[in-house]
C-alpha cells in the first residue's frame, strides 16, 4: 500500500470540522488476557452489514482497552441520556471505571454497561491500521435492545434530543 501523502489540513481545523457531526455514545468493552474487564467511551462507531449483522468501532492504539481485542470478543453499550457520567469515566485512562452497578456480563462473558438502551456482543471479524487507531469489525452474535433517547455528543459537548414538537 502507497502512503497517503501528508495532508494541507491544519490539525485544529480538522478536529474543529470533524465536532460538527452529532454521533451517539456508546462505552465499547472487552478483557485483557488475564480477563480483567477493559473499556472505553466511543463515539466512532457504525453499522457495517445487516447481513451477515457486522458493526465497526476505531480505537486508539494507545487506549489500555486496545490489547483486549486480541482476543477477539468486544461489547458495545449505546448509552442512553442520563448516562453522560459513565461516559465521562469511561472516556479517561483509570481502573476505577468498572465501579459496582456499573456493568453485568453478558452471555458472552463480556461486560455491559448496565441500563444502556443496546448492547451488541461481538466477534471480531477482521481488523485494520488506520493512523494512530485500528478499525474493528465485528460480527454481531448477542443483540439486546431497551426503549429510551440516546446520549449524543456534538460540537465538544453532550447533547439531548429535543422531544418531538418541542423547539
Amino acid at each position: 500500500m502507497t502512503p497517503l501523502p501528508p495532508l494541507a489540513v491544519d490539525a485544529l481545523a480538522f478536529r474543529h470540522a470533524l465536532s460538527q457531526f452529532a454521533a451517539g455514545v456508546t462505552v465499547v468493552t472487552t478483557r485483557s488476557a488475564d480477563g480483567t474487564p477493559r473499556g472505553l467511551t466511543v463515539t466512532a462507531f457504525c453499522s457495517v452489514s445487516l447481513e451477515p449483522p457486522l458493526v465497526l468501532v476505531s480505537i486508539d492504539n494507545r487506549s489500555e482497552a486496545h490489547d483486549g481485542f486480541a482476543a477477539g470478543t468486544f461489547a458495545i453499550s449505546v448509552l442512553a441520556e442520563e448516562q453522560e457520567e459513565i461516559s465521562r469515566r469511561f472516556a479517561v485512562p483509570g481502573p476505577d471505571k468498572f465501579a459496582e452497578g456499573t456493568y453485568t456480563d453478558g452471555s458472552s462473558g463480556l461486560p455491559l454497561v448496565s441500563d444502556a438502551l443496546a448492547h451488541l456482543q461481538c466477534r471480531v471479524v477482521s481488523m485494520v491500521p488506520g493512523g494512530d487507531h485500528t478499525i474493528y469489525v465485528g460480527r454481531v452474535e448477542d443483540a439486546r435492545v431497551r426503549e429510551g433517547r440516546p446520549l449524543v455528543y456534538h460540537g465538544r459537548g453532550y447533547r439531548r434530543l429535543a422531544e418531538e414538537g418541542e423547539p
